[in-house]
């Protein structure tokens, strides 16, 4: 009987060492800007403005004194004062990395950023209108999340978002999520996407070449695999414990002998 006894006494600490083992996830697996030697380190690089790419769209304004002019190009009225006109248009690039502008040839705007190709489409339409004025951005602002985190699609507020701002719009990452391997899939004017992985817990990431969102960016964040064996809290981890030691107890008492 006292064998049998110890036999289960070592079942309970097995199970015990089993359970500890899972844990919970420790500031050192999850914190954000952590400065530890052991995490890779990231050169600071300069930050590049987006580039139009085929398929973009674009929304310029033509701003004139001249009433006439303003309106003989307007498509879609979007505001007019006294003392000028304002009218929107979007447009989409075209796979030569062409624009259709209304009373325009075709304009190359592919590899400009939003400020030269504004400067761009001012030179064509100062050949119809002297005193034209435009003001162009780039329509599809959006970046993708997926994976282990709030997916969805979200809008770029501002120029120079980073990852930090990206991923609290969705909610944050999850802890069962892969810091370690954090991706983002980049399109590229030529058709072949870049795939950037880092990890996103260094404080080494600031203006890193991994730090800044792109318009059409796609971040992806797995699951990391021994989340499975993790606990969110340590109450959640404490309860586990309890949990486990009381089944234990309860077929201990109903095996005879064991007591």
């Amino acid at each position: 009987m006292k064998a049998l006894k110890h036999i289960y006494l070592v079942w309970l600490a097995l199970l015990l060492a089993a359970v500890s083992f899972t844990g919970c996830y420790p500031h050192r697996a999850v914190g954000l800007l952590q400065d530890r030697d052991k995490l890779p380190h990231y050169d600071s690089v300069p930050y590049q403005p987006y580039r139009l790419h085929v398929n973009d769209e674009i929304v310029y304004r033509v701003i004139t004194l001249d009433e006439t002019l303003a309106k003989t190009l307007a498509v879609n009225n979007s505001s007019a004062n006294n003392n000028s006109s304002q009218y929107a248009y979007t447009y989409r690039i075209y796979s030569d990395g062409t624009v259709d502008l209304p009373f325009l040839p075709p304009i190359h705007l592919e590899g400009l950023t939003e400020l030269e190709a504004q400067d761009t489409v001012k030179k064509y339409m100062r050949e119809l209108i002297p005193d034209a004025e435009i003001k162009l951005a780039l329509y599809n602002k959006q970046f993708t999340v997926l994976g282990d985190i709030s997916s969805g699609v979200k809008y770029i507020y501002k120029e120079r978002m980073t990852i930090y701002q990206a991923l609290a719009m969705t909610g944050d990452l999850m802890k069962s999520a892969d810091r370690k391997h954090v991706r983002i899939i980049r399109p590229h004017g030529n058709g072949e996407p870049e795939i950037l992985e880092f990890d996103i817990r260094t404080n080494t990431l600031i203006d890193s070449k991994y730090y800044y969102i792109y318009p059409n960016d796609l971040i992806y964040v797995s699951r990391e695999k021994a989340s499975f064996f993790k606990q969110e809290t340590y109450p959640a981890f404490l309860g586990l414990i309890t949990s486990s030691v009381a089944l234990l107890i309860t077929v201990l008492n109903y095996i005879p002998g064991a007591h």
